[in-house]
């Protein structure tokens, strides 16, 4: 990764502020800057992204969080961060770097552990390090997780994919046509997550960042100028939406194999 690319003064001096705060601190293993400033993507609107790790099973995790809670109220650099843009501010978690997959598809909710292990290991930059922690967590997940895991979720997500599209047609008999285009959107958020997995290729989010995503990180810009037309409607209250629904179909039996 390159070096942390801070939109302002304010990001900046809050990332050393914090960073400072958890080095001191013995349960620190690792601080990690994430997200849209570690990827050198961010604006003065955005937040500052960082993620602590403790040891596996540590018993002051909890006790951590409630000191950083009491810093971050009385800190002049945070609030100085908050004045920097208009959604700028920090978003600190502390965990203890245990990774495990939950069912792809949860009450009709994608799980976003793909998301979670490429921002986290793949894409995160360290600002301290007491250890080789983050050096074994990159040994673990990179460049991907294993083989058998993999089918099991592309299967999962084609299989999620098909399955939401295949209601589109019936929220159409309905007239339900705002229930449809979510569908859409649910849909393609599966198909982002599967057309990852099947390039073994942790994802950055299924929301945002589409474009960088396609182009930058899968290297498929022939598929990214096909993605915008799939919301491009000229009238919602018609059967297009089953149209677009069988061209994301057509885009999932090619791409996610």
């Amino acid at each position: 990764m390159p070096p942390p690319a801070f939109p302002t003064v304010a990001h900046e001096h809050a990332a050393g502020e914090i960073t400072r705060f958890f080095a001191e601190r013995a349960a620190t293993e690792v601080v990690l800057l994430t997200n849209s400033c570690a990827r050198g993507k961010a604006t003065p609107d955005s937040c500052l992204d960082l993620l602590v790790l403790v040891a596996a099973g540590s018993p002051q995790r909890d006790e951590l969080e409630a000191e950083w809670e009491r810093f971050e109220a009385g800190s002049d650099a945070v609030v100085e961060l908050a004045r920097a843009g208009r959604w700028s501010e920090v978003h600190l978690d502390v965990r203890d770097g245990t990774f495990a997959p939950g069912p792809l598809v949860d009450e009709g909710r994608l799980d976003w552990f793909e998301v979670v292990v490429g921002n986290a290991v793949r894409y995160s930059v360290p600002l301290f390090e007491r250890n080789d922690r983050i050096a074994r967590l990159r040994d673990e997940w990179l460049p991907f997780y294993d083989e058998a895991l993999r089918d099991e979720r592309l299967a999962a997500a084609r299989r999620y994919v098909f399955e939401t599209l295949d209601r589109i047609p019936w929220y159409l008999d309905r007239s339900l046509w705002f229930q449809a285009l979510d569908r859409l959107h649910c849909a393609f958020r599966g198909f982002l997550l599967g057309l990852h997995v099947a390039r073994r290729t942790y994802p950055i989010s299924y929301d945002k960042w589409i474009h960088e995503q396609v182009v930058e990180n899968l290297g498929l810009p022939e598929l990214y100028v096909q993605l915008p037309g799939l919301f491009e409607l000229r009238q919602l209250e018609s059967r297009e939406l089953e149209t677009r629904a069988g061209t994301l179909r057509a885009l999932t039996e090619g791409y996610l194999r």
